[in-house]
This record gives structure tokens, C-alpha cells and sequence, in this order.
């Protein structure tokens, strides 16, 4: 697999509560140079960024982000309102006590309500795997399959840890059809965002590999 393949699947991110305009906007010009999947930046700098990049990259954001504790309302606004500013994707966290406690069919229709403010706009969900057991991941490969979002995702990179190579397979492994696998969070060489892509995993949120790329010359512009 080639490194331009794998920038390919790469949502260039930038989280930081500290990102600056200069930042962000850098973010944007090193997504469309290595032509990258999209740039996943905050919802402060969607309108600013889709200004800039006059549509050369799709811009992701995150919602309900990093612990997921917001109101179904909100996060069905912040989505709106992310949509309103021009983003084409959004990644999505869960209510991890409502997971916790069982409540899954909250979880669902939560998802569902966010997913058809998206319409045919990508919704990723991410679960926080670090923070599940083994039946909760898999519980919630169910529950992200019947939502009808496109993606479940493993990690915020706000917690504990990020993606690893066991819950990619799992997910790739217990997801239905149609949905497909991020992983993210922790993903810090290309021979690790190669090995997560050949498990299945269709897109990579990180910020190292394209600084990787950068760095080392390793990229091709074709």
C-alpha cells in the first residue's frame, strides 16, 4: 500500500482546545496538498474553513465532543449548525452512562435523530472503545448498524487510548453491511495506519501522518 493510499483514508484532525486560526487553516492546506480524505477540525472554524478551502477538501467536525454528555437536543443542534456552515461529515459521541446503564435504545434514537439532520451527509459515531468491555463494543456494533450511520469509530483521542488492532477487527468483524470502521486516536506511524487499513478500517483520524509524510518526503503528488 502506497503512503498516497493512505492519505487517501486520512481525516487530517486538529482537536486541540488551544487551536489557533493559523493552525487550522495549516491543517487545511496540508488536506488538500496530500489529499486527504477530509480535514476534522471545530465546529468554531467550519464556516472559516469551507471559506477557504472553497470546497478542495471536505471539512468534519465533532459533536457531543470529547465526553458525549450532551443532550440529544444539542447535539442534534450542533449538527445543524455545523451543516448550516458548510461541513460534509460529522463524527458523533455517544452518552457513554447511558451505555453504561444499559440504555441502549436511548443511544439509537439518539443517533437516529442526529443521522437525519445529516441526511446523505457522513455521520460517524464514535463509541470510546477504551472505555468498553468486549459486549459492549459488540452491543454497540448493533446499535450504530440499525441507527443507519455510516461509520462507527473507535476513539476521540481524549481519553485513556486510542484505536487498536484487536477492536478494528472486532468491529470490522460485528459491524452489518454498509457500515464502515474509524479508527482513531493514537495512530502514530504509516506502517500502523497501513496494518489498521488492510484489517478494514476505511478512514484513520490522526494528525501524525501526514506530519510523518512532512517530515520524511515519503508522498508523491499523483
Amino acid at each position: 500500500m502506497t503512503t498516497n493510499e493512505i492519505l487517501r483514508h486520512v481525516d487530517h484532525t486538529l482537536l486541540a482546545p488551544t487551536a489557533t486560526w493559523e493552525q487550522i487553516r495549516q491543517v487545511c492546506d496540508d488536506g488538500v496538498e496530500y489529499v486527504c480524505a477530509s480535514v476534522c477540525i471545530p465546529a468554531c472554524y467550519v464556516a472559516d474553513a469551507v471559506q477557504y478551502l472553497e470546497g478542495r477538501t471536505p471539512v468534519c467536525t465533532v459533536i457531543g465532543f470529547p465526553n458525549g454528555y450532551d443532550t440529544t437536543a444539542s447535539k442534534v443542534f450542533q449538527a445543524q449548525d455545523a451543516l448550516k456552515n458548510g461541513a460534509k461529515e460529522i463524527d458523533m459521541v455517544i452518552n457513554l452512562g447511558w451505555l453504561k446503564d444499559g440504555h441502549f435504545d436511548k443511544i439509537l434514537k439518539e443517533i437516529r435523530e442526529v443521522k437525519n439532520v445529516c441526511g446523505n451527509h457522513v455521520l460517524k459515531v464514535i463509541v470510546e472503545t477504551c472505555l468498553l468491555t468486549e459486549e459492549e463494543k459488540r452491543k454497540m456494533c448493533d446499535v450504530v448498524t440499525e441507527s443507519g450511520a455510516d461509520f462507527i469509530k473507535t476513539s476521540t483521542g481524549f481519553s485513556t487510548s486510542g484505536a487498536t488492532f484487536q477492536d478494528v477487527g472486532l468491529f470490522c468483524r460485528h459491524v452489518g453491511p454498509g457500515v464502515k470502521v474509524k479508527a482513531a486516536g493514537g495512530i502514530t506511524t504509516l506502517q500502523d495506519a497501513e496494518l489498521f487499513l488492510r484489517l478494514g478500517a476505511s478512514r484513520l483520524g490522526t494528525s501524525r501522518v501526514v506530519k510523518i509524510v512532512k517530515e520524511t518526503g515519503a508522498w508523491t503528488n499523483n
